[in-house]
């Protein structure tokens, strides 16, 4: 039986290691963007407030990626788009966020927000956020899908 070639199966080690520290980089950046721009009203566990009208995001964001118009409206959103966060930062945030918050109800054909989809849809700022959240909440439910 041959013997890998252990220079070669050294190059794959590493470039697996690399990968996954990008990875686990991403993520905690993500957190981090998330914790310093976003819990201070939707909180640590992305529970939101009822007393304050903010959604809670456990077991519900990701059904927003259902739609189009329920994936921008994650960028769309004052706080998102308003923020002194780049394009790629909120990517990143959003990408974590969806994760971690809401991983059962991604949709399984789901593709990663970039830092381009970012910048398109943050041109565009919600005028109505009650309305088009009532709207795109709607819409999921007439789906099956209920969002509080």
């Amino acid at each position: 039986m041959p013997r890998p070639d252990r220079p070669l199966l050294g190059l794959v080690l590493a470039a697996l290691l690399a990968l996954a520290s990008q990875a686990l980089a991403a993520g905690e950046a993500g957190r981090q963007h998330y914790i310093l721009n976003c819990a201070g009203c939707h909180q640590f566990d992305g529970s939101g407030s009822r007393a304050h009208e903010i959604p809670n995001m456990r077991g519900a964001v990701g059904h927003f990626l259902r739609l189009p118009e329920g994936r921008a409206f994650l960028v769309q959103v004052p706080g998102t788009s308003n923020s002194k966060l780049t394009d790629a930062q909120i990517a990143t945030m959003l990408n974590w966020l969806v994760e971690e918050f809401s991983r059962a109800e991604v949709p399984p054909d789901f593709k990663p927000y970039t830092p381009d989809e970012v910048k398109r849809l943050r041109q565009h700022p919600l005028d109505d956020v009650a309305s088009t959240r009532g709207a795109i909440v709607a819409r999921l439910a007439a789906m099956g899908y209920r969002i509080e």
